[in-house]
């Protein structure tokens, strides 16, 4: 029997480079969606196709969900149970910009409520609801989970703090679940992107290709949603066994001090 695999935000960018990881090694994957339905729908036949290539047979179901609305977040929780009965991988990796990059002097409350609702609020809760799905199993362990949080949960941005709040809100939830449920057996592990080339980041590109040329990553180029993938795919098939509350930096370097 395959593993389970939940990736939240899973139409495009890092969540769709994440389901392509798994796709060959063999997981059935769940893949959720807020918005662009043929973006998913794509994601989940190049992933079917992706384990075909691999020798491997998987299921790859979609599934439309605002995880920043209670009733949606329930939704998907129970759609998940009923599709396939139990969850060995949880990947929140929902989350979302704010629409006007502004001074933090100028952040609405408006804007600051849109990103907390779905990028921590959202993460949180759903995250608390699997997690005792995952517990009415018995044995939960070998269960993961994983956030996906960005380099903004610690380097400052003052033209976009709503989003640098929410991440750093993320990595505490790392922290609080790792305690929480490593008795159990289930470890819980932060991914940290940098700058990767996704739709989010599009918008900013000249910017960034003059830092990164400039030194601003020792490794002097974007970060893809593969790289991303890659370190889920490693949590996933277990290669850190005695690490939980773990934060693997897929930044280039970024995070680094050096003089």
């Amino acid at each position: 029997m395959n593993r389970i695999a939940l990736i939240t935000g899973a139409s495009r960018g890092i969540g769709r480079g994440i389901a392509l990881a798994l796709a060959p090694l063999g997981w059935d994957l769940l893949l959720n969606y807020a918005r662009n339905a043929e973006a998913a729908a794509q994601t989940a036949a190049d992933c079917e196709a992706a384990a075909r290539a691999a020798g491997r047979e998987i299921q790859v179901v979609t599934r439309r969900a605002d995880i920043s609305v209670a009733a949606e977040r329930e939704d998907l929780a129970g759609f998940a149970k009923a599709a396939f009965g139990h969850l060995d991988l949880l990947v929140n990796n929902a989350g979302i910009a704010p629409a006007v990059r502004a001074d933090l002097l100028e952040v609405t409350e408006e804007s600051l409520d849109r990103l907390l609702d779905t990028n921590l609020k959202g993460t949180f809760l759903l995250t608390q609801r699997l997690a005792k799905w995952m517990l009415a199993r018995r044995p939960p362990s070998g269960a993961k989970i994983v956030f996906i949080s960005s380099i903004s949960a610690f380097t400052a941005s003052v033209n976009r703090g709503d989003y640098c709040v929410s991440k750093a809100g993320v990595a505490m939830l790392v922290k609080l679940f790792a305690a929480r449920l490593a008795e159990h057996g289930i470890g819980v592990f932060e991914v940290r992107p940098g700058i990767i080339a996704t739709d989010m980041t599009g918008p900013v590109k000249a910017k960034y290709d003059a830092l990164i040329a400039g030194g601003l990553t020792p490794i002097r180029r974007w970060g893809t949603p593969e790289d991303v993938g890659r370190a889920v795919a490693a949590i996933a098939e277990d290669a850190f066994p005695f690490s939980t509350g773990e934060v693997i930096h897929v930044d280039g370097g970024f995070h680094l001090r050096t003089l």
